[in-house]
């Protein structure tokens, strides 16, 4: 059980990487605030999914995306965790492209069907290339059934990038960053 808890930070610095859109330390290092939602929120008329549905590719051209998915049923035993993985290509397609996107989303890792999740949270995550701005924020996580505090996330993941660590302990498992320049969107900062 003791490389668990390593393996879930792992997990969370690569879902930091992929959803930021730059690396750990580039986060951790620059300009780093508590968790704002994005200016374009008001814009924002969410696309909702279910368990291991499938984006339609036709939302790539949306300008905000905003999306939330269900990611409570990612369970080896009834093949739920398969259904998750078939659709992260296709949700990974519609969101690089965006100018401005958010997601929302809700995970739950289990074995099985209604057993003790290994690990849960709820999700917000958006960039905006226009900005150059970012932000990402984890509630209500949970390893092993067990509410975690900001402070036992950083410590799961100073192992991994202390710099990282010290932005979430700072932000109590919300940031918002600058992203690195030169991201394509029209109308981006130069």
């Amino acid at each position: 059980m003791a490389s668990f808890p390593r393996s879930i930070a792992a997990g969370l610095v690569a879902l930091m990487t992929l959803t930021l859109g730059a690396t750990p330390a580039d986060a951790a290092a620059g300009p780093v605030t508590g968790y704002t939602a994005p200016g374009f929120a008001a814009e924002c008329t969410f696309h909702r999914f279910g368990e291991g549905e499938t984006p339609p590719l036709g939302l790539m051209d949306s300008d905000p995306l905003c999306v939330e998915y269900a990611k409570r049923d990612i369970t080896v035993s009834n093949g739920g965790a398969v259904r998750f993985l078939l659709a992260e290509p296709a949700r990974f397609a519609v969101a690089v492209p965006a100018c401005r996107y958010w997601q929302l989303d809700h995970w739950s890792v289990q074995a099985r069907p209604h057993g003790t999740e290994l690990v849960g949270w709820d999700g917000s995550y958006w960039f905006d290339k226009s900005t150059g701005s970012a932000g990402a924020r984890l509630r209500h996580l949970t390893v092993a059934g067990v509410p975690a505090t900001p402070a036992h996330a950083a410590r799961v993941l100073r192992p991994y990038d202390p710099r990282l660590a010290d932005a979430v302990a700072r932000a109590a498992l919300g940031t918002t960053v600058h992203l690195p320049a030169g991201l394509p969107c029209p109308g981006a900062r130069p």
